[in-house]
């Protein structure tokens, strides 16, 4: 029998239990199909390059349509071995002093959600440091034959020491570190960095796990290509295929039906709303490759690429700083620049255009898609419940033109962003890298 006392300690430790912090999110976590991404990099968001430079603008990040932000890892850094990536982690379960503390972090989620959008942090399950503090558990990692820990084979990256997923007590942990976050910073989710590299049953352990956490539902993004992250139970797979098709396009001439095979192949075993989300550029492609204006034919031309990935089957993802079109690369993992927010607001305006069509257009984001693509323009329609919305995409540095097939121009067309009507004749004439949304 316990006694008053008892009970009161048996309250106290209850409610500190970190399961009964994770709140609600029913009222701001979008649908699968529903999200548009922010992709955060702490370190080049603002001058202060911590989380409390990033409370600052969530209302600029909100007015761009955005209701999902993905934070770059917030954990500490490991020293041996290190090139000072926040992708070598010391520690699953801290913030890093870089950034601040538990308490700032939990402020900016609490800033995020007050304003009706999501959190997402980025995990990276499949290596850590070589000082991280499992490193004691020597048979949480894989070792070559002389029993050294190794980095993950085949892939340069020396900073950082392979995991074992044969070792069940690793991943015990390892998803345990997942839930701690989702309990105590009631965070919506994880980016998962490299996710082809843990095997599919960790995955699925892993994911059945978080989802069983009471009363907060979770958007899962693998950052991998293989098609099994769906039937895991992951909601997006990352769009690598159609950011290096779309790039061949651009810079080698390549046909633009090339998306269509990419469309196709990057949403097998897709199923319910899972989606590949899509970008121009993101934190390792605009330091390695360029920005999306170097990549995609200036300002005009880069808008056209993220039209496509925006309307076509997929979430859009946004880099901090593409939406000003950002003169210079945010080479990772620092740059040395700091972006100006005011660079370019007429692009800023564009972008917000076209996220909030998607945002509002049900049938941008649900629709069944049938593609009309020729070699030079990306053309597709997306229809549901009687309605209709036609995107056309020139992705060439020239004037090009399209054959609308007879039960198109039968329809009574509008232009998607004005309203005004709009005659669909037998051919339809687009300026070098523009785009057209029409919709009935």
């Amino acid at each position: 029998m316990r006694t008053v006392k008892s009970l009161i300690i048996f309250s106290i430790f209850f409610s500190l239990d970190p399961v009964a912090q994770a709140q609600d999110n029913s009222s701001f976590l979008p649908k699968r199909s529903d999200a548009t991404i922010y992709q955060v990099n702490i370190r080049t968001f603002s001058r202060e390059g911590n989380l409390k430079g990033v409370i600052k603008r969530v209302d600029s990040i909100k007015s761009l349509g955005i209701n999902v932000v993905y934070l770059m890892p917030i954990y500490p850094i490991g020293k041996l071995n290190s090139v000072n990536s926040p992708y070598c982690i010391s520690d699953y379960q801290s913030v890093n002093p870089e950034f601040g503390n538990m308490e700032d972090l939990k402020l900016l989620v609490e800033n995020i959600h007050r304003k009706k959008m999501s959190v997402i942090l980025d995990w990276v399950p499949n290596h850590t440091s070589f000082d991280h503090i499992w490193i004691k558990n020597r048979s949480w990692y894989l070792q070559d034959s002389s029993g050294k820990i190794i980095s993950p084979p085949g892939t340069g990256w020396r900073d950082v020491a392979q995991l074992n997923f044969n070792n069940m007590d690793m991943r015990k942990e390892m998803i345990s570190s997942m839930e701690y976050w989702v309990r105590t910073a009631n965070v919506d989710g994880f980016r998962c960095d490299y996710a082809d590299g843990p095997p599919y049953d960790f995955w699925k352990q892993a994911i059945a796990s978080l989802r069983r956490i009471p009363g907060h539902k979770l958007l899962l993004l693998a950052e991998g290509k293989r098609s099994d992250h769906y039937k895991a139970g992951f909601d997006y797979n990352f769009g690598f295929a159609f950011f290096e098709g779309i790039k061949e396009i651009y810079a080698h001439g390549k046909s633009v039906k090339l998306i269509d095979s990419l469309n196709k192949a990057e949403h097998k075993g897709a199923k319910k709303g899972q989606q590949i989300v899509r970008y121009t550029t993101n934190h390792d492609v605009n330091g390695s490759d360029g920005t999306p204006e170097e990549l995609f034919g200036g300002e005009k031309g880069s808008m056209a690429a993220f039209v496509v990935s925006v309307f076509m089957n997929s979430v859009p993802m946004i880099y901090n700083g593409q939406e000003v079109g950002t003169p210079f690369r945010l080479v990772f993992p620092f740059t040395g620049k700091d972006i100006d927010w005011a660079l370019n607001p007429a692009l800023t305006a564009e972008y917000k255009k076209i996220i909030a069509l998607r945002n509002h257009n049900e049938v941008l984001r649900n629709g069944k898609m049938k593609s009309y693509t020729n070699d030079d323009i990306c053309a597709f329609v997306k229809e549901k419940n009687g309605k209709a919305v036609f995107i056309l995409c020139n992705l060439r540095d020239k004037q090009v033109q399209l054959t609308i097939p007879q039960k198109l121009k039968k329809q009574k067309w509008t232009d998607a962003f004005t309203g005004s009507p709009f005659n669909l004749s037998d051919q339809v004439v687009l300026q070098p890298y523009s785009y057209l949304v029409i919709s009935h």
